[in-house]
């Protein structure tokens, strides 16, 4: 019997599963990747009495999955806050699901284990952009200005190296940065003991956004703003929490950042305005590989000749919000 653990690549996921596996030790195959690749139980190959763990990726996207390992036997354990479609009724499957724009996985397992390791949550929510919420936990632990910011600059740095259109692009493999960070129950411990790691993601940060904030709007209006980014590897480990820096500094303009994908096309990273963040999981599934949250979303490739319809689209769509 097998067990897996299967998490999004990113500040959330990772550290949903840090959370976990402080709480109850088991030994895994570990099964991740870039914070996109969010279709991770086709990677998986479960048959009757192994299990899963699945953390931070689509319900909706790995549906087929979830119904097949159920039916050969195996059991699943899924936390999400992303779009989940239809939720199957079975006794060997477990889910704790909210799509709440307030809520991301670390946090639904931060609750799950009665705030067992909430600072590791609060680092999550910190990097998943979700800075209020984040705040109101870390004022339930009496974190000071000081602690709340170091915890904030982990959780963005651990989701900056989850992107990037192939893991070559990345700092550190998802799995590699997962087990760094495993043996230490407070980040703060992780932070002073092991600094090479810290550092490395620092100075990859502070490089690459420098990079992006020297880049120009390729479109913009009172509703939207446009960012294409040049086809080099900072590019696209930037593109997600550039994103989130230009949200932060324009609360109420939707943003898209877009980089070069493997493929020849475009990646791009959506964030709604932060004075109303709905609708990004919905403008971007009306794209072939669009998908994701109510406040960030993403497309993982368009075709190049669909930029001026893609613009076209997206300021549409956050202009008629405004009306």
């Amino acid at each position: 019997m097998m067990h897996y653990d299967v998490f999004n690549g990113d500040a959330d996921g990772i550290c949903a599963l840090i959370q976990l596996r402080l709480d109850q030790p088991t030994e895994a195959t570990l099964i991740t990747g870039i914070k996109r690749d969010i279709q991770l139980l086709n990677k998986v190959n479960a048959s009757s009495g192994d299990s899963l763990t699945v953390l931070d990726i689509s319900f909706e996207k790995n549906s087929q999955c979830v119904n097949q390992f159920l039916e050969a036997g195996a059991s699943i354990f899924y936390v999400d806050h992303h779009q989940s479609g239809d939720i199957p009724s079975h006794p060997n499957l477990t889910t704790i699901i909210d799509t709440d724009s307030a809520v991301c996985t670390s946090l639904l397992v931060n609750k799950h284990l009665n705030g067992k390791y909430p600072l590791w949550a609060v680092t999550a929510a910190y990097g998943d952009n979700l800075d209020s919420v984040a705040d109101s936990l870390a004022a339930t632990l009496s974190l000071n200005e000081a602690q709340r910011t170091t915890l904030k600059t982990l959780g963005i740095y651990i989701n900056y190296n989850g992107y990037g259109s192939a893991v070559s692009d990345l700092h550190f493999a998802p799995e590699v940065l997962y087990k760094e960070m495993l043996p230490y129950a407070s980040p703060f411990d992780f932070i002073s003991d092991n600094r090479s790691t810290f550092e490395k993601l620092a100075n990859g940060y502070q490089e690459d956004m420098a990079n992006a904030q020297a880049i120009k709007a390729e479109y913009q209006n009172d509703a939207v703003a446009v960012f294409l980014l040049p086809d080099a590897a900072w590019a696209r480990r930037v593109s997600g929490v550039y994103g989130n820096d230009l949200a932060n500094n324009n609360p109420a303009k939707a943003h898209a950042v877009l980089s070069y994908n493997k493929d020849g096309g475009y990646l791009i990273s959506v964030r709604a305005p932060l004075t109303n963040k709905s609708g990004a999981d919905v403008f971007c599934s009306g794209f072939p590989t669009g998908g994701g949250r109510k406040s960030a979303a993403g497309i993982n490739h368009l075709p190049k000749d669909q930029l001026g319809e893609f613009i076209e689209k997206f300021a549409a769509f956050y202009s008629a919000k405004l009306s």
